[in-house]
């Protein structure tokens, strides 16, 4: 079976954001079934395809806000309110239906579509009618626009993020009723796209590396970590309830860095919190915490920074939501959703830390992970038994 993996970003081999780490995920477990597939989209300026032989590139583009001129964002919004399509998916209309169509005949023949979430089969979704599909929601993307709704600081910003909701929400109904299969990354959010029917949609438990991480002793060189694209609305949620309302109930020798893309706007008087900017390893950098905060408060699907630091067996506090997704909880790893009750928690697992093995639940991620592709392999057609020969 041959399938045509449609992302917005292909994959480069760096693993920089929990999607990419996703999208490795789903593809190596897609070639594990005995699917052959080949990528298609775009890839960020400057950096190639990790696996050209099997990759289609439409050319390179940088859709981050955050990087955009002033100018640039304009043209998005003016371009998508034109267009009638999201802000997300005007983005990647660099190219036209008649370029996407003539790349997507150079991946050859192939029996259907995995439409690697609503960004780039929004741009482009008149194309992918013709085959058979499976649609792989990383996200509610109209549940997150709506919270990014409520959280913003400008009326222009609320009315923006209102249209993308109700834009989101037809689009994803329209991509789900055409699917033959969805994956969704959370329970919950099977439910929220209305297709929580065992012949409809499966839970894809994701992994963040192909290897089961070894277990090897560690150097502790601060009390907490964070690490994560801040600049993302559901990310900077979270990071403003830790800093806004944890972090105040800490003591003031109890040491937090964090890592990763910062806006000016984020600031903490606390003395032991360090903004530290990006980091060379991220993985490095998380095993020199005694403990890892799990802080997300908004958002759907499933926070690949918790199954990392269960996978590395290192121990953590986090809230309910950044369990979502995950059933099995180690045993270093306490859940509360209450600011103080964190900060008690985060205290103490740096006093008395407890790393665990984290073999066996990657070993338990992946089996399940696999047999989830399965189940929606079988669902793509007549051709779908030579998957598996």
């Amino acid at each position: 079976m041959h399938l045509l993996f449609a992302t917005s970003i292909v994959p480069d081999g760096a693993l920089a954001s929990g999607y990419e780490i996703a999208n490795a995920a789903i593809i190596a477990a897609l070639r594990r079934a005995g699917a052959r597939v080949t990528v298609i989209g775009f890839t960020w300026p400057g950096k190639p395809a990790a696996d050209p032989e099997n990759t289609v590139v439409l050319g390179a583009i940088d859709v981050r806000t955050e990087n955009a001129s002033a100018l640039q964002k304009l043209a998005w919004v003016g371009k998508a309110m034109l267009s009638g399509l999201t802000f997300a998916s005007v983005k990647l209309r660099t190219v036209s239906d008649e370029d996407v169509l003539a790349a997507i005949e150079r991946a050859g023949p192939f029996d259907g579509y995995v439409l690697n979430s609503v960004q780039f089969a929004g741009a482009f979704e008149k194309l992918f009618a013709d085959r058979p599909s499976i649609f792989v929601a990383h996200n509610v993307e109209h549940l997150s626009a709506r919270e990014n709704a409520a959280a913003a600081g400008s009326l222009f910003q609320r009315l923006l993020f209102r249209r993308e909701a109700r834009l989101l929400k037809e689009m994803e109904q329209r991509l789900c009723r055409r699917a033959r299969f969805i994956f969704t990354l959370a329970e919950e959010d099977r439910a929220a796209l209305d297709v929580a029917l065992d012949d409809r949609s499966a839970v894809l438990p994701l992994v963040t590396t192909a290897k089961t991480p070894a277990r090897k002793p560690r150097r502790i060189d601060c009390d907490a970590a964070l690490i994560g694209t801040w600049t993302w609305q559901p990310n900077r949620t979270g990071l403003d309830w830790f800093l806004g309302k944890v972090v105040p109930h800490l003591g003031p020798d109890f040491r937090v860095r964090i890592a990763g893309h910062m806006p000016s706007s984020v600031i903490s008087m606390h003395p032991g919190v360090e903004f530290i900017g990006r980091v060379p390893d991220a993985q490095a950098f998380v095993r020199s915490a005694a403990v890892i905060p799990l802080i997300s408060t908004a958002g759907s699907g499933v926070q690949l920074k918790t199954i990392e630091t269960f996978e590395l067996g290192l121990p953590s506090v986090g809230t309910s939501r950044s369990l979502r997704g995950i059933d099995h909880r180690p045993a270093n790893c306490v859940v509360t959703d209450d600011p103080i009750a964190f900060a008690r928690a985060l205290e103490a697992a740096a006093a008395d830390i407890r790393d665990v093995d984290g073999s066996a639940f990657h070993r338990r991620q992946v089996e399940a992970l696999d047999a989830a592709i399965r189940l929606g392999l079988e669902k793509l057609g007549p051709l779908r038994q030579e998957a598996f020969a």
